[in-house]
């Protein structure tokens, strides 16, 4: 079910947009998020409400909900909770077990994707009725496969081959088997399309995915067409570009000397007084495979469009919200700029008005949907077809 809605749950810019996901794309009652929101000052404070909330609705029976809660109770547990894993793993095996019928339905397969060490989870569907297209879909930095489960029916009745997957550093690759993020998102993709013998593929990427998907297509050309659901050339620009343009300037300058090393003192100040920084580094460092902060943001600054952005070439569409807290839509001139070879480029920019005003467009998927479709068969249609 596509819902739609903007709700005021949390003065906190970060918790409340979680809690609009939990509604949006974990099936949450907005009427109980909003009776727990204001209580919701800490990572921890998190974890207690929408725990409560998960055991609230397995009493009752709401299994839907449940998985939801369960699923962003997890969220803001920190790495080094022993409920993390347990917890992860209880909502994915609740959440496979609800759908059950509707995967065997709609004939959706179940892959573990040989990779490295070990595999990437991927979820397949054919189209229903005849096909124009093929969808390689992922997420970003914090995202697990199961929310896109939507996303993925929605593509597929509207007649397209879909395989969504996970990648290192996301969901169960991270959490299960201990892959970390890696820039080079064209390898986890090759492997992808390889397994399933993938051509013409129109890649899309949510989040931090608005920088992985064209990093992908930069080195795989199976990849006809790029959608960037977010605005995202570079992460170290995305994480500064609220400071000052002298701060920029000189933390950017240490970084490239090597002389970042004092910053650590800074950063664990910045935790202590901001629950989303907090969260991002401690994520980060987790994710990443980093040892402080300092090593962190010194990985993160390789995931930039900068040096390669000239080698996409393809169709490309980036979506973004006028609202979105994490990504500054003036970052586009960014992106423009460091896309100089691309076949076409067009973005489209929502507000509030349309309740997708959020990062992603967190309060009507069905609209960015919707609106990629639109662009894909615009795309097939210039390009004489989807073989093109």
């Amino acid at each position: 079910m596509l819902r739609r809605g903007t709700y005021q749950f949390n003065k906190d810019a970060n918790f409340n947009f979680q809690l609009n996901r939990v509604v949006m794309w974990g099936n949450g009652d907005p009427d109980e998020i909003a009776g727990i929101s204001d209580g919701i000052t800490d990572s921890a404070g998190w974890v207690r409400a929408l725990t409560g909330l998960a055991k609230k609705a397995a009493e009752e029976g709401r299994v839907e909900q449940q998985i939801g809660y369960l699923r962003m109770s997890e969220f803001f547990m920190y790495d080094s909770d022993p409920a993390k894993l347990d917890t992860y793993r209880r909502a994915k095996e609740l959440f496979y077990r609800f759908y059950a019928d509707k995967i065997t339905e709609r004939n959706l397969i179940r892959s573990e994707v040989p990779y490295g060490n070990g595999t990437l989870p991927v979820l397949s569907a054919k189209a229903a009725g005849t096909c124009k297209g093929r969808i390689l879909l992922h997420g970003g930095n914090d995202s697990y496969i199961e929310e896109f489960f939507d996303a993925l029916c929605c593509f597929q009745d509207r007649g397209f081959d879909v395989y969504l997957f996970e990648g290192p550093g996301q969901g169960g690759c991270l959490r299960e088997q201990n892959m970390k993020f890696d820039p080079a998102w064209e390898k986890p993709v090759k492997t992808i399309l390889d397994y399933f013998r993938l051509e013409n593929v129109t890649i899309i990427g949510a989040s931090l995915g608005g920088y992985l998907a064209p990093r992908a297509a930069a080195f795989e050309k199976r990849i006809s067409k790029v959608i960037g659901w977010s605005i995202f050339p570079d992460f170290f620009d995305i994480l500064l570009a609220d400071d000052p343009k002298l701060l920029r300037v000189v933390m950017d300058g240490m970084y490239k000397r090597g002389h970042a090393g004092i910053f650590n003192k800074l950063y664990q100040k910045m935790m202590e007084k901001s629950e989303l920084v907090k969260w991002n580094l401690l994520h980060g460092m987790y994710a990443y495979d980093a040892p402080d902060p300092v090593s962190y943001v010194q990985k993160i600054r390789q995931f930039t469009l900068k040096g390669i952005g000239d080698k996409v070439t393809q169709d490309m569409l980036i979506l973004a919200g006028r609202d979105d807290h994490m990504i500054m839509p003036s970052l586009f001139h960014e992106e423009y700029d460091l896309l100089p070879n691309v076949r076409s480029l067009a973005l489209q920019l929502y507000t509030n008005a349309d309740d997708a005003g959020s990062h992603c467009n967190m309060g009507n998927m069905k609209l960015a949907l919707d609106t990629m479709i639109r662009w894909i068969d615009q795309m097939n249609e210039k390009n004489g077809g989807i073989s093109k």
